[in-house]
């Protein structure tokens, strides 16, 4: 029962959280709200939903948020949210580079513990745009800052000693891979997948892949 606990805590602290993909090139400047559902494996299969709003700078900037559930039969006991944003840094003809940074909140509960995560996460993005198409690749960091854990009175029934409160782990999670799309009209459908390690760059997250397939209506 204890080693069960301990693994508990441990999917919710390394669990990932993945941004919305944008093609800047395919957006016209009249384009400010953006719409995205998205469904993936995430730790376990998944399904988003999301808005965001692009800001008529000299730098495009896009502020957003973003919702998602697992699949099952208690969809409301784990669930994932996340607002930030991301910016264009770099834009050379077709060659483009893109910075996020996202504070992530997650829930996660069973009959043994309900767990309520507070972290954030930082990517960046790199690739070839065209107004129809891109690929690129991503490198993100997902960090836990701190856990609230409350044990279930199952859980205190087999293992007295189990505590409740606030716990700082030192956790995080690297996540590397390759995404693509693809525009048509005011739409986009986009795929990504990659690899998740340790941030002690040795180690197998959890669950060591991501993948999600996306669509975007721009108005």
């Amino acid at each position: 029962m204890k080693s069960k606990f301990i693994i508990l805590v441990l999917i919710l602290m390394t669990i990932n959280s993945f941004s919305q993909n944008l093609n800047w090139r395919s957006m016209t400047s009249e384009q400010r709200h953006l719409f995205n559902i998205n469904f993936g494996f995430d730790y376990g299969t998944t399904v988003g939903i999301g808005y965001g709003y692009k800001f008529n700078t000299k730098l495009p900037i896009v502020l957003n948020t973003e919702f998602s559930v697992p699949f099952g039969e208690k969809i409301v006991d784990d669930l994932k949210s996340k607002i930030g944003g991301q910016i264009e840094i770099l834009n050379i003809n077709e060659f483009s580079t893109t910075l996020k940074a996202y504070g992530v909140f997650r829930r996660y509960e069973n009959k043994f513990t309900r767990l309520f995560n507070i972290g954030s996460e930082f990517a960046i993005v790199s690739g070839y745009y065209k107004p129809k198409w891109y690929v690129a690749g991503e490198l993100s960091f997902d960090k836990a800052i701190t856990t609230h854990v409350k044990p279930s009175d199952l859980t205190r029934t087999y293992f007295p000693e189990a505590i409740d409160g606030w716990f700082i782990p030192s956790g995080g999670n690297f996540s590397y891979g390759i995404q693509t799309g693809y525009s048509f009209g005011t739409n986009e459908i986009n795929l990504k997948g990659g690899k998740v390690i340790e941030e002690d760059f040795k180690s197998d997250s959890f669950v060591p892949f991501y993948l999600s397939l996306g669509y975007t209506k721009r108005i």
